[in-house]
């Protein structure tokens, strides 16, 4: 028995095959772009996502034979907002979880929801959007039937079924996390109820099949469940065997995630934590969230002229990782989350000269992700124990010399495993095998080998210590600037 896992990522779709004994047998991507049409918004058609889903299942079953696949997982990026008419027509373009055109709604949410979800209202998450559509676009929310997430539209698409699940209904402020349970309180404040919502279920819970000419299109038997699956932080954590209490990793993909499982809802929201249910029955998660991570150095390349972000890297890897002097670079190119919440914050680099050259703005972007990512640890370890060491997963984890960096700048031992480029596909397919009946959650996810391990470099910390430290002051020098930039006035 094989399954599949299909990740709707902002910049592409994913999909991946595993075989009976759970190894990586074939995998294919489609590529996405964003929409910017004003400033502060970021939106997708969802067409194309049901287009380049399509693109990487055609190229998936041209790698492999599909006819044994009895499951599919699904998994994505959060937040998004997807309006349906009653018809299930989509009414206007997704707003995504980098958009942050609602900071004034939720100002009038965040109250509630930190006492109901234990979480801050954030313009990236999905109910302050609604109220934004309420307020400027009064018609496309009167039509509104339905709302799902992205990669749950993905499911109806597959299925017919309007069905989400835990770990990515708690990225909207709609849940009651600590009861895995729509919020009729927070669906008020946004002026809906729970017949907008879908049906809740667990991520490893079937939630219906494949429609018979979806699955003749890819080449699937009939029958193929298509389980609950996660966000895709979640999905990451289950395909890295992150399912107990404890267990930590680092996501570098398009934004950047320090993960923790966790036994219980302990939520932080004054230091901008999110605090989730975790994709797996009776588990939790809380997460230190940066929004541009590896999306920085593609950010880079283009702007540069640079043909690719391993071009970037190679010229950085001849001039030499460790300088202490040259640009530092604040990495806020869509506003920030842990521990800012502060969607006015934009991308900085301090400290150009005459004689920058463009591997000195490598070292800086890839520096700067780091220590933010810092910033989030340390804001975690606040609200738990100390964090040890770290898997690493998401497309980042394949430039050994980011390794290096990362862990001198964070202090940590970071893990590589086996699979850990594929990201929150290979978790999909984990929980797609679950729901077919594969295993138990211990059988189906362990963790995979460790091929690699980065140990922090003491000459390189010494290094990355005094550059932080400007880091961190130029976001406080700066923060009443990006303010008064974006027309909110100082703070």
């Amino acid at each position: 028995m094989g399954s599949i896992g299909i990740d709707l990522g902002t910049s592409g779709v994913k999909a991946v095959l595993l075989d009976a004994k759970g190894a990586l047998r074939a995998e294919a991507t489609a590529p996405l772009t964003l929409q910017n049409p004003k400033p502060l918004w970021s939106e997708q058609a969802p067409e194309d996502w049901w287009a380049a889903s399509q693109a990487a299942m055609t190229e998936l079953g041209r790698q492999a034979d599909l006819s044994e696949v009895r499951g599919i997982g699904l998994s994505g990026q959060m937040h998004g907002a997807v309006l349906l008419d009653a018809a299930d027509r989509v009414l206007r373009p997704a707003i995504l979880w980098n958009d942050a055109r609602s900071a004034a709604e939720c100002r009038l949410l965040d109250k509630l929801a930190r006492r109901i979800t234990g979480n801050l209202a954030m313009p990236g998450f999905t109910a302050p959007k609604l109220l934004w559509v309420r307020r400027h676009e009064p018609e496309i929310f009167a039509a509104t039937a339905r709302v799902l997430l992205p990669k749950d539209w993905l499911r109806l698409r597959l299925t017919g079924d309007a069905v989400s699940e835990m770990s990515d209904a708690s990225g909207t402020l709609w849940l009651d996390i600590a009861g895995r349970r729509w919020s009729a309180e927070m669906l008020a404040a946004s002026g809906l109820s729970e017949r907008h919502m879908p049906r809740l279920v667990e991520g490893t819970e079937p939630t219906g099949t494949l429609r018979r000419d979806v699955a003749r299109a890819f080449r699937l038997p009939d029958g193929v469940v298509v389980a609950g699956g996660g966000g895709d932080n979640a999905a990451g954590a289950v395909g890295l065997g992150c399912i107990a209490a404890g267990q930590t990793f680092l996501s570098l993909g398009t934004s950047g995630v320090v993960f923790v499982c966790d036994a219980a809802h302990h939520p932080a929201p004054e230091r901008a934590v999110h605090a989730f249910c975790h994709c797996l029955p009776g588990a939790w998660h809380r997460m230190a969230v940066i929004l541009s991570a590896a999306m920085c150095v593609g950010w880079l390349a283009r702007v540069t002229g640079a043909s690719s972000e391993a071009v970037l890297i190679a010229e950085l890897e001849r001039e030499g990782v460790a300088a202490r002097h040259g640009p530092v670079f604040l990495p806020y190119l869509a506003g920030e989350r842990t521990p800012h919440n502060d969607p006015n914050a934009s991308g900085v680099f301090f400290g150009l000269a005459g004689s920058t050259t463009r591997a000195a703005l490598t070292r800086a972007v890839l520096e700067g992700v780091a220590f933010a990512l810092a910033d989030g640890i340390e804001v975690l370890e606040e609200s738990g124990g100390r964090i040890e060491a770290l898997s690493v997963t998401g497309g980042g984890a394949r430039s050994a010399l980011w390794g290096r960096i990362l862990a001198a700048a964070l202090g940590r031992r970071l893990l590589y495993h086996a699979g850990g480029e594929v990201g929150p596909a290979l978790g999909a397919a984990r929980l797609g095998a679950i729901a077919a009946g594969a295993g138990t959650v211990e059988e189906v996810c362990p963790v995979p080998p460790i091929v690699r391990v980065e140990e922090p470099e003491s000459d390189l910390a010494a290094t990355l210590s005094p550059r932080r430290a400007i880091f961190r002051r130029l976001y406080g020098d700066l923060r009443g600037a990006f303010a008064e930039r974006s027309g909110c006035g100082g703070s």
